[in-house]
């Protein structure tokens, strides 16, 4: 029997010209998936093959893992304290060993363990091939439409195939089999049992690096694309800044006649690019995002990282753009949010949050409207201004007196407190099954109980939407979080 081994071992490492120890431990592989087959639940087996003689031993083993963690698996773990009481020194993360009856090699057959080998020798080749096309530093694969799989298309370059998911074509965009494509690497999936390089040519990143194949000036590192924003097959966005004064950043991306930016955009189904100068002053960079749209005047808001931008009517639908396209892309280019609005728009809108500020100042500070415009138009919006910004920058308006900047400061402080210690009271009342809720943090609980929600099933009956404009989280987070708080009513 042990000769028969030995002999099948050569004759495989002869045939598929295969060290033998890649053999071997295929031959390991294959008696041992036999004997699992022995046994009920998802045991550990591990088979020794002497090189020598051709004596196997088979081994069920245990992992021993720590007595607080719990068995995940029963059938291949144990716990820490009782793999001690048989062998004392045996630590966490080691195996515990017992040796069991070994299947006969005929049982599984040559056939068996010839089919081990074959994949482990693919699975060696394509892993090798697929190092090799990556060594080359290449982030666009470019190659030939092979199959469909699953409506998904499958892309040949060479010996090496990517996947190209169907939400990551560009809409419209019909490719057939033999047809040449380019696309974007933008994951390397090394689980999946198909072609492991997944591509896009939806991507933002896909765009970017086309434009850097077509302008030399970008690799020189005379030019920098800083963000790029797109809705695939229609319109899209770059902001490019030049390291090089000699350089126009916007002029050498779009080049003679227009042939770089044109490159782009024929092999993007006739995508049109806006290119924008990126600018370190956020504001001056959102008016150049929003272009073709003339601004008026913009509002910077640094706390809700928001602006809001003012045109006239006759830039108004451009500056939105089709379907809310334009600011949208505009939106995503700079990080920023932005909110389009004409000039009676935006009066309005100051002209309400001036009498929130007023009423606040009059409510909480116990001081007439006179005072509390003259904070309004010093730039005053809140307590905590009036209450913690220097001295010296209060006692230089000129309306107050250096007794009124010290009572209002320490009004502001006193109201301040008293706010605080209640919000520490509303925390309190919080009951310890919403703080148990997964996801539920300590900022989470300070803003919950602000709105009033102080249990478990206060969350569990909010709306989502109640949920984000509470918190300010967004609206997948939110919708997850009422689910958990829901959680126990379906399990009681």
């Amino acid at each position: 029997m042990n000769r028969e081994l030995l002999m099948l071992v050569d004759a495989i490492s002869r045939e598929k010209n295969v060290d033998r120890e890649v053999v071997f431990g295929a031959v390991e592989l294959a008696l041992a998936s036999a004997t699992k087959k022995l046994y009920e639940g998802e045991v550990d087996i591990r088979v020794a093959i002497d090189r020598e003689s051709g004596a196997y031993e088979t081994f069920r083993r245990w992992h021993v893992v720590p007595d607080e963690a719990g068995l995940q698996q029963a059938e291949a773990e144990i716990l820490h304290f009782e793999a001690k009481e048989q062998i004392d020194d045996i630590d966490v993360g080691d195996y515990l060993e017992e040796s069991v009856e070994s299947v006969p090699i005929g049982r599984i057959g040559a056939q068996a363990a010839k089919q081990v080998i074959l994949q482990k020798i693919r699975d060696a080749e394509r892993e090798q091939l697929l190092n090799d096309f990556l060594s080359r530093g290449d982030k666009i694969f470019t190659g030939t439409v092979k199959r469909l799989d699953k409506g998904d298309l499958i892309i040949e370059s060479g010996r090496v195939e990517g996947r190209l998911k169907r939400s990551e074509l560009i809409p419209k965009e019909n490719l057939r089999s033999g047809d040449r494509v380019r696309a974007m690497m933008v994951e390397i999936d090394p689980t999946l049992r198909g072609p492991q390089i997944v591509l896009s040519r939806s991507a933002p990143s896909f765009m970017v690096e086309l434009f850097r194949q077509e302008v030399p000036e970008i690799e020189q590192g005379l030019l920098e694309i800083k963000s790029c924003a797109r809705d695939p097959g229609s319109r899209a966005k770059i902001a490019v800044v030049s390291y090089d004064k000699r350089v126009d950043p916007i002029g050498t991306c779009v080049g003679v006649r227009g042939s770089r930016v044109n490159g782009v955009t024929n092999e993007l189904a006739g995508e049109r690019v806006d290119i924008v100068l990126w600018s370190e002053d956020p504001a001056q960079f959102v008016i150049g995002a929003l272009a073709p749209a003339n601004v008026q005047s913009i509002v910077v808001d640094e706390e809700k990282h928001a602006m809001d931008v003012v045109v006239d009517e006759e830039n108004l639908a451009i500056a939105i753009g089709r379907g809310g396209q334009n600011v949208r892309l505009a939106s995503e280019l700079t990080g920023w949010r932005i909110n389009i609005m004409t000039a009676e728009e935006s009066v309005a809108k100051q002209a309400q949050e001036s009498d929130g500020i007023r009423k606040l100042f009059v409510d909480r500070l116990d001081v007439d409207e006179e005072v509390a415009d003259i904070l309004i138009a010093e730039g005053f919006t809140s307590l905590e201004e009036v209450a913690y910004v220097p001295l010296q920058e209060m006692l230089e308006i000129e309306s107050f007196d250096e007794e009124t900047v010290q009572e209002l400061r320490t009004r502001a402080k006193n109201v301040l407190l008293t706010m605080e210690i209640a919000k520490e009271e509303r925390v309190e009342e919080v009951t310890q099954d919403l703080r148990d809720v997964e996801g539920v943090t300590p900022e989470l609980v300070a803003k919950l109980s602000e709105g009033g929600v102080h249990t478990r099933d206060d969350l569990a009956d909010l709306a989502v939407d109640e949920l984000t404009e509470m918190t300010g989280i967004d609206e997948a987070a939110a919708k997850a979080l009422i689910m958990k708080a829901r959680e126990h009513w379906f399990t009681a």
